[in-house]
């Protein structure tokens, strides 16, 4: 499961309206799910598509301190990797079989792609709404280590008591946004080289 947090002032519910817009069309369905802690969104495939396999995705929407927490599950590919089977069978047995497939491959294709578009879909979406894997101001802030005060993140000294601040700085993961308190090569959420 990917996780990421987009920071920013904005709520799980406009993300998922996002999803629902793009993903809602042609094979596709979108079901949102509300939980008492978040909201989740369901992409499948619908019951009467015209092409393709069977698919479905879920994501978790969380509202967190300052912006949204995302979680993306694995998805089913059982379904598609049957067209793709049942594609490969027929065109075997009979190359002119490729013809009426087309469209069922190319659908295939796109669904293989679904986590990637989703990830695309909420990056873009939660940019034009004002978030980025940036802290904001409201979380780059340090607590005094004396006298326990907030502080502006790359303060020298304690505005309240005038300590020095010391070495702890907070930053977000560029890639997925997660707070971490102190420098690392790889950040312990995505895996990924900072």
């Amino acid at each position: 499961m990917e996780h990421k947090i987009f920071h920013g002032q904005f709520s799980p519910e406009e993300l998922a309206e996002c999803l629902q817009i793009h993903f809602n069309r042609g094979n596709l369905v979108v079901q949102r799910i509300e939980y008492e802690d978040g909201l989740g969104v369901q992409i499948k495939t619908r019951e009467f598509r015209t092409s393709g396999g069977d698919t479905a995705l879920g994501i978790f929407l969380k509202k967190v301190e300052d912006g949204v927490s995302v979680q993306v599950g694995q998805q089913n590919w059982v379904g598609i990797a049957a067209s793709i089977g049942y594609s490969a069978l027929a065109t075997f047995i009979n190359p002119i079989n490729l013809l009426g497939r087309l469209d069922d491959i190319a659908q295939d294709v796109e669904y293989l792609q679904l986590t990637d578009e989703v990830w695309k879909v909420l990056e873009s979406n939660a940019r034009a709404l004002g978030s980025g894997y940036e802290l904001s101001e409201k979380l780059r802030r340090i607590a005094c280590e004396y006298c326990g005060a907030a502080n502006q993140a790359g303060s020298a000294t304690c505005v309240a008591c005038g300590a020095p601040m010391g070495a702890v700085q907070p930053f977000s993961c560029k890639y997925c946004g997660f707070i971490l308190l102190e420098k690392t090569a790889v950040c312990p959420n995505c895996k990924r080289n900072l």
